[in-house]
């Protein structure tokens, strides 16, 4: 039980009742308000060991009260709470100076135990020093509890330089992640430096992250700086980490141990601060009980782990999603943003996803190409989505059967039902359908899609016409 007193603010009555009978059952002495002016002029004679806000409110806003709070009472621990919870929302809490961030809806029990951690740290809270305003980002977005839980992170983590390890399934958006660590951190302003070890091949990866001095190896006609001296002041970023050779993983942790490193050929010693993000789909603590990945630099990379989740674990996000990707490619485009109709959204929200945000990305795309209409119907998505397979293989219950199968068990019918219409037809059907295939594969891209087909892209543009 507790003594404690607490004030929450929020214009909701319904919300002020369920917290201050929450906060009472558990003997808080609690006082609710409505409004945000009301808790500052309260505020003139006396303040709770805690306080709890809501965002968005009207006349001030629960961001404006935490300013206000943290100028006039500045040990005083404040807890945010919002039912429009995004990563801007959440970093700019925590920037604020917030001790918490709460999504709504939240369980009680998870508000009384942060609220009575709270109060257990008011006397060693930390004054907050003003930060510079933070730019939208907005690629991440999420209100599935799991992407809360990175956001929130990611705020807790805008005041820190340690290392963070992020693990997820392919597409699901680490890099992502690792631009918003950046973004909200004190290196903002300093370089922020990608490198994909899957992409490099593996006896260049240590030019690539320490550069080399002229004629250390064939084909070095040029001094180069590495990744590590172009990051200086800011963020590298090393994606696939699970893909680097053992050789470079122990020149790697003696640069994250000593902050210096030697060039490829060189005897000058290169100084770099540098903060590391790295990346993986592979299951590490694997790697390191096979050998294929040193256990020191597993854990000095692993300070802190953020887990991204697959689409699949995360389907509330889809429509949302999905509105903005169809909204970002409709400005590539320059074309009006076409809308999904409620059955769409349905079969969006079932479909399987195996290739994560990043193929409903591709979805979406390909969409605002190929949709007839403004508004897009379940007809009109993908095959593979309207399947729920892999790539467009077909599957049945009693196993796989090959696409030559399929057309000629599909043809043997067709001509059985209609001996006198000719091929035209289906070959116009099979045309539509390898256009459709080959523009979901390259995501909408006309170009690309026609040298899949073997096509000119003016020939392609005219059959979609016809």
């Amino acid at each position: 039980m507790s003594s404690q007193s607490i004030w929450i603010v929020d214009d909701d009555d319904s919300m002020r009742w369920v917290l201050e009978r929450a906060f009472s059952e558990k003997k808080w002495q609690v006082k609710v308000f409505s409004r945000a002016q009301d808790a500052l002029d309260a505020g003139t004679q006396s303040w709770p060991n805690v306080l709890l806000t809501d965002v968005r409110m009207p006349d001030m806003d629960g961001m404006t009260l935490l300013q206000q709070l943290k100028q006039r009472a500045p040990q005083l621990p404040v807890l945010v709470m919002t039912a429009h919870s995004d990563l801007d929302s959440a970093v700019s809490a925590f920037k604020g100076g917030a001790f918490e961030y709460l999504a709504k809806p939240f369980d009680l029990n998870e508000v009384l135990e942060v609220a009575e951690r709270a109060a257990e740290r008011l006397k060693s809270a930390a004054t907050a020093k003003p930060n510079k305003a933070i730019e939208q980002v907005s690629d991440l977005i999420g209100e599935a509890p799991a992407m809360q839980e990175v956001f929130r992170a990611i705020g807790k983590l805008s005041g820190s330089s340690v290392s963070v390890l992020i693990t997820g399934p392919s597409g699901t958006g680490k890099e992502l992640v690792a631009h918003a660590l950046h973004k909200h951190s004190r290196r903002a302003e300093q370089p922020f430096v990608a490198l994909n070890m899957a992409a490099i091949p593996s006896e260049l990866i240590e030019s690539e992250l320490f550069g080399h001095e002229k004629g250390a190896f064939t084909g070095a006609t040029n001094k180069r700086p590495g990744r590590f001296s172009q990051a200086h002041g800011g963020t590298l970023f090393l994606d696939e980490i699970g893909d680097m050779p053992l050789s470079v993983q122990t020149r790697l942790l003696r640069v994250l141990a000593e902050g210096q490193f030697y060039p490829v050929g060189s005897h000058q010693l290169v100084k770099v601060d540098v903060r590391i993000v790295a990346a993986t789909h592979q299951n590490l603590l694997q790697a390191v009980a096979d050998g294929r990945f040193r256990e020191d630099l597993y854990h000095r990379l692993n300070v802190i782990h953020l887990r991204l989740p697959p689409l699949a674990e995360r389907r509330e996000d889809i429509p949302a999603l999905a509105h903005y990707f169809l909204q970002r490619a409709a400005n590539e485009l320059q074309t009006p943003v076409k809308v999904l109709n409620k059955d769409t959204q349905h079969a969006l929200e079932r479909a399987p996803w195996p290739g994560n945000v990043r193929q409903l990305e591709n979805t979406c795309r390909w969409l605002m190409v190929m949709a007839p209409g403004e508004e897009i119907r379940p007809q009109d998505l993908p095959t593979d989505i309207v399947a729920g397979t892999l790539n467009g293989q077909i599957r049945q219950d009693t196993g796989s059967v090959s696409w030559q199968q399929v057309l000629g068990d599909s043809l043997r019918e067709a001509f059985a039902s209609e001996p006198d219409s000719g091929f035209s037809p289906f070959e116009d059907e099979f045309n539509q359908t390898a256009m459709k295939i080959a523009l979901e594969i390259t995501g909408g891209h006309r170009q690309r899609a026609a040298k899949i087909l073997g096509w000119g892209r003016n020939t392609l543009s005219r059959k979609l016409k016809s």
